[in-house]
């Protein structure tokens, strides 16, 4: 019988089997970030554990309040920042440098497929778009992983999501994962990985599948997961690819140097050969899942939640005029540049409505700079957005972008929790090019068909 992408993983990670349930996976990577890792910082260092199994496969950022608000905040990155620099942790993102953890991460080629993953962060299932297994864990795991490099799961079950058809011209992969989320319900994929699969998914770029992946949780999910193929190894290739051998090495007649690279990756010589190792990390056709949905993607079309459960859907147009007080567009979901580019088809030569406050927040300062250089900050700051400082911070309703009760927003991000962008506070998810739509409107508005979008769009 055939294994699952996660059985694979979990087979090839095991250190341990204390229980027939209980599985002690080897970790590749530990992600941390200055709300949740500070408190495991602290407790080792209370039990003088005050060490890391690998400073190199340990990444860390400062994300949710960049800079800091207040003196609580501030304390938080100072407990992050000296114990990054006492434990010689070398990937870490200061201010200036940093952005949200779950798309910095991937920019910055820190997630292969086949990796074990964790953080002290929910949407740490993002990282599963490379075929890896990333879950979010609690402060007693998230110090086990820190100081041992292991963590103890119970193997999920896998739930295939065939994503059947093509998305239509102004759905997004956020449109697709409300449906699929909806369809669901918020607790039916409890204990599993959602393994997502199909022609609509093979067309998707890494952005898209990032944003499918990162919702995957709000399903009840463990993680969400997709098979790598040719699209993961171009959006890798400049962290995989081999370099070029030196001129004494060519004399010789050496060819490219493919040995592991210091943080023991293997570096590869060409995409077919990056194409053909990642094949291993592939479910096999006879695997057998706990259950399959089928999704026709072809019958979609733009969506928003319409309550305070991510289950509660409906489409745009059932919500049209309904009134907002605010506009996000950002977060780990829905803010690198392709959701910016199909955000600023929208609203370019436009002005956000009188008495509405909007805010763009690029998900990282790379992507920042990329909307620079593209003109789409110009775009969005001239349309009447407040562009802030790459961070995750009002999606929790931490900093920069928190409501006020009765308050309403139109937002990008992933949760729609009663209050939890500020007591009181309402929230419809939707995809940014709805969310720009809502900004020009002053209410909930089906967006005009001028985003221009690739295949997989944002």
């Amino acid at each position: 019988m055939g294994k699952t992408l996660v059985e694979k993983i979990f087979q090839t990670h095991l250190r341990d089997k204390p229980s027939e349930e209980t599985w002690v996976l080897t970790l590749d990577a530990v992600f941390c970030h200055e709300i949740t890792t500070p408190l495991a910082i602290t407790d080792l260092r209370s039990r003088g554990l005050d060490r890391v199994f690998d400073p190199r496969r340990i990444k860390a950022v400062i994300d949710h309040v960049s800079p800091a608000k207040d003196s609580a905040t501030a304390e938080q990155g100072k407990i992050l920042r000296d114990w990054a620099r006492r434990q010689g942790i070398k990937d870490f993102f200061d201010i200036g440098r940093n952005g949200v953890c779950h798309a910095l991460f991937p920019e910055k080629g820190f997630v292969r497929p086949g990796y074990t993953i964790i953080m002290g962060d929910s949407h740490t299932c993002t990282h599963g778009a490379f075929g890896a297994f990333a879950a979010g864990v609690g402060t007693t795991d998230l110090e086990v992983g820190i100081l041992k490099g292991v963590c103890a799961f119970k193997q999920p079950r896998s739930l295939r999501v065939n994503l059947n058809g093509e998305l239509p011209r102004g759905v997004y992969p956020k449109d697709l994962i409300l449906a699929i989320i909806a369809r669901l319900g918020v607790s039916g994929a409890t204990d599993h990985v959602l393994e997502f699969r199909g022609p609509a998914l093979d067309r998707m770029n890494m952005e898209g599948r990032m944003t499918l992946c990162n919702m995957a949780v709000e399903a009840g999910a463990t993680s969400g997961i997709c098979l790598p193929d040719r699209t993961t190894v171009d959006y890798l290739w400049p962290f995989i690819a081999a370099p070029e051998p030196s001129g004494a090495e060519q004399s010789a007649g050496l060819g490219r140097k493919s040995e592991r690279s210091g943080r023991g990756e293997k570096l590869y010589g060409s995409k077919e050969e990056a194409l053909a190792d990642f094949e291993k990390w592939r479910s096999d056709a006879d695997a057998v899942y706990d259950a399959v949905c089928d999704i026709n993607c072809s019958s979609l079309e733009p969506l928003a939640s319409a309550g305070y459960k991510p289950d509660e859907v409906k489409p745009i147009r059932e919500l049209e005029g309904t009134r907002i007080d605010q506009v996000y567009i950002g977060s780990c979901t829905n803010g690198r540049i392709g959701d910016l580019r199909a955000a600023a088809a929208v609203v370019r030569g436009k002005q956000v409505a009188p008495g509405l406050r909007a805010i763009l927040s690029p998900a990282t300062q790379g992507v920042y700079l990329q909307a620079l250089e593209e003109g789409l900050i110009a775009d969005f700051a001239a349309a009447g957005f407040c562009v802030v400082s790459p961070g995750c911070g009002a999606c929790l309703g931490m900093s920069n972008g928190v409501l006020a009760g009765g308050e309403a927003c139109a937002s990008t991000t992933n949760r729609n929790f009663f209050g939890r962008m500020g007591k009181g506070g309402m929230i419809y998810l939707m995809s940014p090019a709805s969310a720009a739509a809502a900004a020009i409107a002053g209410c909930i508005e089906p967006a005009e068909d001028k985003a221009a979008k690739g295949p997989g769009g944002p």
